[in-house]
């Protein structure tokens, strides 16, 4: 007996505990259902507090809260990485939601014994659920270009995800490749450390005022509605700018162009294409002699550890509202267990 697998068991099983998981379990255990939470960091919130320092999220804690508890503090300010990371350690305390930190999942499978239902493997547990809840948000590999290996050695690189501070960079010119809201605020931030700071790649756009002013707070319930609505894969244009938003992020926020302007930041349109001579060229053909380059490229899904047919050609989850269908055609029964992925929409999981 002592070589066998010990199966738990459960009627939910979610992975991840970030917003979505944890929001996902407050109304599971409001029901009364039998669930646990697989969370992959060490500490509740750590996917917020291994951001970058001075990162502040772009919505108000008016609408950071999760079902229950509204976020601490006034409503119309913007809480830091780090204040929403204890936020959400202390909801999950709040409301008794019982996380497992530190257990990485590495297969999701359905069973193979005839019976109904999923098989979750985490290193040497095995745990059995009725329906899986997914809830590991977009956040998953960073994406960085493959000429990045032709750059010089000499050039320190660093993602946006291990990026911290401008104490990371070395003396010298910084590009940031990226024109989204990463990259601007890490650009805008290299530039204020008295770096001289490119900043290269497509804008698409920015919001008509800035984010923190009278106009931008009379603007935010405005913009929190159209997210909500509008720009969602519910609906025709929601599905339309997906596909962009997923793969070139979306519009300037907090820092605006303005904002670049002041700060010294030097934009180009023209994306980072490739290297010559160890140094990264534009698509206009400049190449530029820097220190530092900080990809702000993104992040890929990955949904290769879920053996089962649900994702489409671009790797992402085919759903609706959440819930896999093709989840359905893989068991035996209707009406019993299903796959359901949690569309974090980028903030959500860990």
């Amino acid at each position: 007996m002592s070589g066998e697998q010990a199966t738990e068991r459960y009627d939910v099983v979610i992975i991840g505990g970030g917003q979505a998981g944890l929001a996902a379990g407050y109304h599971l255990a409001k029901r009364g259902v039998e669930f646990t939470i697989l969370e992959d960091h060490e500490r509740i919130g750590d996917n917020w507090r291994s951001r970058w320092e001075s990162l502040r999220l772009y919505s108000p804690a008016a609408v950071d809260g999760l079902p229950g508890t509204r976020f601490p503090g006034k409503r119309m300010a913007y809480p830091s990485g780090r204040d929403m990371g204890d936020y959400l350690e202390s909801y999950a305390r709040e409301w008794k939601l019982p996380v497992r930190t530190g257990i990485h999942v590495d297969r999701l499978r359905r069973r193979d014994d005839g019976r109904d239902g999923f098989v979750i493997e985490a290193g040497d547990q095995r745990i059995e659920a009725d329906q899986v809840i997914v809830a590991t948000g977009a956040f998953q590999n960073p994406h960085v270009p493959d000429f990045a290996r032709q750059l010089d050695p000499g050039i320190r690189q660093l993602h946006s995800s291990a990026y911290r501070s401008p104490s990371q960079l070395q003396d010298g010119p910084v590009l940031v490749v990226g024109a989204s809201h990463s990259g601007a605020d890490i650009a805008f931030e290299a530039a204020a450390a008295s770096h001289r700071t490119y900043l290269a790649g497509h804008i698409l756009g920015q919001l008509p005022v800035p984010l923190e002013s009278r106009r931008g707070k009379v603007l935010m319930p405005v913009m929190y509605f159209l997210a909500k609505h509008l720009l969602t894969l519910g609906t025709p244009i929601g599905r339309k700018i997906a596909p962009h938003i997923r793969m070139g992020g979306g519009p300037l926020l907090r820092i605006r162009r303005e904002d670049l302007d002041r700060a010294g930041v030097e934009v180009s349109e023209a994306r980072a294409t490739g290297a010559t001579d160890g140094k990264p060229v534009l698509g206009d053909g400049r190449a530029l002699d820097v220190a530092n380059v900080v990809w702000c490229t993104g992040f890929r899904p990955d949904f290769s550890w879920i053996e089962l047919p649900i994702v489409d050609a671009d790797g992402w989850p085919v759903q609706s509202r959440g819930v896999v269908a093709g989840a359905w055609s893989l068991l035996p029964r209707p009406a019993v267990p299903v796959l359901v992925h949690v569309d974090a929409r980028g903030r959500g999981g860990s």
